[in-house]
């Protein structure tokens, strides 16, 4: 599963330009010290809400929040981040697009955007996303993610480009998560991982020699390794 710190304060998030380059004229202009008492009412209306587990009214708060200024990406964060907790993966994606239009270098809507979208199966949309964060952040699992749903476009090329560098620069103690079944997650070393989806490319491909050394090598990594299993037994 992709980790994402997903923040319940306000006062958490990072302090953005704008949250729209659409915000109009037409917003009411309020006292500076309106603004501020206006703010403070809604800020602590979220606040309980989030303790009472209300988050539609914690949505509808940062909406207000969001109209009334405009100019501060803190109340989109939060509730781009709600909507991907409640697992609103439409409404978590257009957020995190919107905010990576205003800060296309904002790490947790990086991570929104491309997971949301994957889950949704907009593969083709969620691939610039994962490929963005990885850029940016150095992040393996992000390389993971691209080289899989490069895999799963059948842009072999590009997989197997993905896949050389994260065999290359993988670490001993990176794990990425396997299911197993609906209770078990299996653990595995991220080479091995990326050996594994490497003879799934070569398999596609009907190059069986090649994916069994594959499937071998990510085995001789982790020998309990249940897909790496099932696989190898495909190139019989």
């Amino acid at each position: 599963m992709i980790k994402i710190a997903i923040f319940v304060s306000l006062f958490t998030f990072s302090i953005g330009t704008a949250w729209a380059q659409t915000a109009t004229d037409s917003i009411p202009k309020f006292d500076p010290k309106v603004k501020n008492a206006l703010n403070m009412v809604d800020q602590m209306a979220y606040q309980a809400a989030l303790r009472y587990s209300d988050l539609t009214i914690a949505k509808i708060k940062l909406y207000d929040l969001m109209v009334r200024n405009p100019e501060d990406l803190r109340y989109m964060e939060a509730l781009g981040s709600l909507y991907f907790e409640e697992g609103q993966n439409a409404s978590a994606a257009l957020v995190a697009i919107d905010i990576l239009k205003i800060s296309d270098k904002n790490v947790g809507a990086l991570q929104i955007a491309s997971y949301a979208l994957e889950q949704l199966g907009a593969f083709d949309r969620a691939l610039p996303y994962y490929e963005s964060l990885f850029l940016l952040t150095g992040d393996n699992f992000s390389l993971y993610k691209s080289a899989y749903l490069q895999y799963s476009m059948k842009r072999y090329a590009e997989a197997m480009n993905s896949l050389t560098m994260l065999i290359k620069n993988s670490k001993p103690d990176e794990k990425i998560g396997f299911t197993v079944s609906e209770l078990e997650t299996q653990q595995v070393n991220m080479k091995a991982a990326a050996l594994n989806l490497k003879g799934l490319v070569f398999l596609d491909q009907n190059s069986k020699s090649e994916a069994k050394a594959a499937f071998t090598d990510a085995l001789a990594l982790e020998p309990t390794f249940n897909q790496a299993k099932e696989n190898l037994a495909k190139t019989n």
